[in-house]
């Protein structure tokens, strides 16, 4: 398989068309999407992923590998996915920050995610351009890595509040410089009064859902390219991981509570990833500082190991997550009622003289 200028522009016309179908055939007229609907088109997004992957398993490889670069895809997918996975508690976050009724939700996420997914491409053309130009940028990638893994992980410990969509600079920003209605105008994202440019809560949540996904993509864009150093992987596996985000927030609202130990699942790849960058940048390394810029012989992490280690990593942390997580949380939810019932029971009794 060949990736010239035509499989770029046959790959981005697919996925604008998915988006395009998307927005006509389920998010035009609002609607609170049934369980039915979302599980439906969550698999179907799922399938379209591996049917993808499985296309490159078979038709893109390296001398000695002829599958590589299937591997290296669904290593990606599954890394990218799990991440995404993680955004829908902040999207969540942001619904009820914002008050933004059920029915107008799938608007803000799709027309969301599809800004995201363009701010990402460009991330990606950046990063191709850099390491293409300088190879020892996987040291900084590895180490902000690492570093992210070890702040999601003291994040998740100190129950680190989340901060208030309300009050992120990009919301604070927009208000200052245009108007913003109280209440909602439909399904509109802005009108005029009176010739004057308003714009509704609904569009204010859709920059903010956006924006936070860009900053997710800080992270996710070094990850992947811990695990593919081919732009077209990064960026096929980030598209199609987006992809199906709309429907799944609804098909796993009231679970995303119940993956209490996902963060840690999470953080453990990201240092898995972390680490595997690291020993690339040795494995290349120019750095003069660091063994007189020689090559340093460090053993490296294949793709099928990185596969391994992070769907490993998801199974048990969900598993742990709905048995000893959702145990914890119930005995320390009884405790709590009980101890309310009992300063309840406590301020009710009179004292004696």
């Amino acid at each position: 398989m060949e990736v010239n200028a035509l499989t770029w522009i046959i790959t981005i016309v697919v996925i604008a068309g998915f988006f395009i179908f998307d927005f006509f055939a389920h998010v035009r007229t609002p609607h609170e999407p049934s369980m039915k609907e979302s599980a439906l088109w969550s698999l179907f997004y799922i399938g379209l992923a591996c049917l993808f992957g499985g296309f490159l398993w078979l038709t893109w490889g390296e001398p000695g590998n002829p599958h590589q670069h299937g591997v290296e895809f669904f290593a990606g997918y599954v890394t990218e996915k799990a991440l995404s996975v993680d955004n829908l508690f902040i999207f969540a976050l942001i619904m009820s920050s914002f008050k933004i009724p059920r029915k107008y939700q799938q608007k803000v996420l799709l027309w969301g995610i599809a800004m995201a997914l363009v701010f990402r491409g460009i991330f990606i053309a950046l990063g191709a351009a850099v390491i293409s130009a300088w190879s020892d940028v996987f040291y900084i990638f590895g180490i902000f890595l690492l570093w992210t893994a070890i702040k999601l992980v003291i994040d998740e410990i100190t129950e680190k509040e989340e901060t208030d969509p309300q009050n992120m600079w990009v919301v604070r920003t927009i208000r200052k410089v245009v108007p913003v209605s109280k209440d909602y105008n439909g399904d509109k994202l802005a009108y005029r009064d009176k010739g004057k440019l308003i714009l509704t809560p609904l569009f204010v949540g859709l920059l903010a859902i956006g924006f936070i996904d860009l900053l997710f993509a800080l992270d996710s864009i070094p990850a992947i390219y811990g695990i593919t150093s081919e732009p077209y992987i990064v960026f096929t596996t980030n598209a199609l991981a987006l992809m199906g985000l709309r429907q799944l927030y609804f098909l796993l609202d009231g679970l995303l509570d119940k993956l209490v130990y996902l963060s840690y699942g999470l953080g453990i790849i990201l240092a898995f990833i972390g680490v595997k960058l690291v020993l690339h940048a040795l494995h290349e390394n120019n750095l003069p500082f660091i063994n007189g810029g020689e090559n340093v012989h460090v053993p490296e992490v294949s793709v099928e190991m990185s596969l391994i280690v992070i769907v490993g990593v998801l199974i048990l942390t969900t598993v742990l997550s709905l048995t000893i997580g959702n145990k914890r949380a119930a005995a320390k939810e009884d405790a709590e009622e009980r101890d309310s019932a009992d300063a309840d029971g406590s301020a009710d009794t009179p004292v004696s003289s």
